[in-house]
């Protein structure tokens, strides 16, 4: 491990440099605020939509809505966007704002310690490299740690394992015997790519998700050409997608039963693609829609109908060097193993990451559940702000527009601290502690906590920690301003 005596120092550090990072030094720098880095644990941009690279893999969210507000871009191909073309859109980001000289790659965070006596956090890296800053952002983002299950005798299996957001392509699946483990976004969406190649794919389904169709195509010349020489016509298409999705919150929040319509719908594309009835019933959660995560796709039924393709519902005993054994005691052979299994969302603070100046483990202070206010400040962490925090996730819109508020709220902090001489501010506990009171309040009646399910939006405690039930013009509006009276202020000097 290479090591450094010397400390690089800027006004603001960024961890993370996927949508979250990247808009937030873009609006930095137009905010004429230059002394920043963003240290980058991959060897390049594109966080979420770099690292998971599996055959298929798209995004959910119309592309003329998965895009920075200031940065629209004309060329998308697909009406949804996928995975090779979002990252082309944020290296482009990244060269047109000019960000390469304030990037640092490979530069894997280990540990951020705030120092009370400099009022500046403290920075290392798993390289040996130092960093500190006053103000430190986390943009890491909630699907960036994938999570794997905890299976009796995976460490002995002989074949080919990995998870999907650690996709190995120099595995050929080619005639082989495949076992994909998981049955969430991912997997709904790489299992139809593989499905045809290989010999046999055993699919590990412990929960199913509801599946509707998706309203996916490609964007013709015609509209191309509008939204690069007319781009009035991209926003208004962009205004228009937004509250289309919008208004899809008062099935999610107030009434529930509208989502009746979802599950109409996906019992409706398994009744077209499936024609097994013993099959179906196996596919057909038995909670309402929404309650997880409802999945878009045109070609998830259709794969699991081929002759190849087994969907085993028997819980998974343990794992044998070839072979995968289920609670009945029948082991099926097996040459690689795809984990599907999603990622550590409710871990956004592992053990070690961020430490105050008490020494107060920020993964202990959330060890009842993460919280934060407005999903961007914690107590007792001076001048650390979050991007996609605790309960800024969304069921029905776009991220981008989230990532966009708080980037815009965390830049009025910062320009408060500066034109106000402000050392040091911190959240005040108990302004946090009403915000999260309310917060659990407002998810009582939702689908997510009265859909019968038990989904990765909860946490232990089965407290939602994940997701902001309301409209998202809610949520901008309560961001639209950096308040100090709400911060324990600390003046320089």
């Amino acid at each position: 491990m290479e090591t450094s005596s010397t400390e690089e120092q800027a006004a603001v550090i960024i961890v993370g440099s996927g949508f979250a990072g990247l808009c937030m030094a873009i609006r930095l720098k137009q905010a004429g605020i230059h002394d920043f880095l963003m240290l980058e644990r991959g060897p390049e941009v594109g966080g979420t939509w770099r690292d998971n690279h599996y055959p298929g893999a798209a995004c959910d969210v119309p592309s003329v809505l998965y895009s920075l507000s200031f940065e629209p871009n004309p060329d998308w191909s697909r009406k949804y966007p996928t995975q090779p073309e979002l990252l082309e859109y944020q290296r482009h980001c990244a060269r047109k704002y000019g960000l390469q000289p304030h990037l640092r790659l490979n530069a894997d965070v280990a540990g951020c310690r705030y120092d009370d006596a400099s009022a500046r956090w403290q920075v290392h890296t798993r390289d040996g490299r130092r960093f500190s800053a006053p103000v430190l952002v986390s943009g890491m983002g909630g699907l960036s740690n994938p999570a794997m299950p905890e299976l009796p005798g995976l460490p002995g299996f002989r074949g080919t394992a990995f998870h999907s957001a650690q996709w190995d392509h120099g595995c050929d699946l080619r005639g082989k015997r495949v076992a994909v483990i998981g049955s969430g976004a991912s997997a709904i969406q790489f299992l139809p790519r593989i499905a045809p190649q290989v010999a046999r794919l055993d699919y590990y389904q412990r929960t199913p998700p509801w599946v509707i169709p998706k309203p996916d195509r490609p964007i013709r010349d015609w509209e191309r050409w509008l939204f690069r020489h007319l781009p009035m016509t991209q926003k208004l298409w962009r205004w228009w997608t937004y509250w289309l999705l919008e208004m899809r919150v008062i099935a999610f929040t107030s009434a529930p039963k509208l989502m009746r319509a979802v599950e109409w719908e996906s019992r409706q594309a398994m009744r077209r693609h499936i024609a097994d009835p013993e099959l179906r019933r196996r596919l057909t959660p038995r909670y309402r829609a929404g309650c997880k995560r409802i999945l878009l796709a045109n070609d998830y039924y259709p794969a699991l109908a081929l002759p190849q393709v087994n969907v085993i519902t028997d819980p998974i005993r343990e794992i044998r060097p070839h072979g995968v054994v289920t609670a009945s005691g029948e082991e099926r052979e097996v040459d690689v193993l795809i984990f599907a299994t999603g990622f550590k969302v409710q871990e956004m603070a592992p053990p070690g990451l961020y430490v105050n100046g008490r020494g107060l483990d920020l993964a202990d202070a959330w060890r009842q559940g993460p919280q934060a206010y407005l999903g961007t400040s914690v107590p007792d962490f001076p001048n650390l702000f979050m991007i996609v925090g605790p309960n800024t996730g969304l069921g029905h819109n776009s991220m981008i527009y989230i990532i966009e508020s708080q980037v815009r709220y965390i830049v009025d902090a910062i320009r408060t601290m500066h034109r106000d001489g402000l050392q040091e501010v911190s959240v005040r506990p108990e302004v946090s502690r009403r915000y999260n009171e309310e917060l659990q309040r407002m998810l009582q009646g939702t689908v997510w906590s009265s859909g019968g399910c038990r989904s990765w939006y909860l946490d232990a405690q089965g407290r939602n920690t994940t997701l902001w039930p309301s409209f998202t013009f809610r949520f901008r509006q309560r961001l639209r301003s950096f308040q100090p009276g709400r911060y324990l202020i600390r003046k320089a000097g």
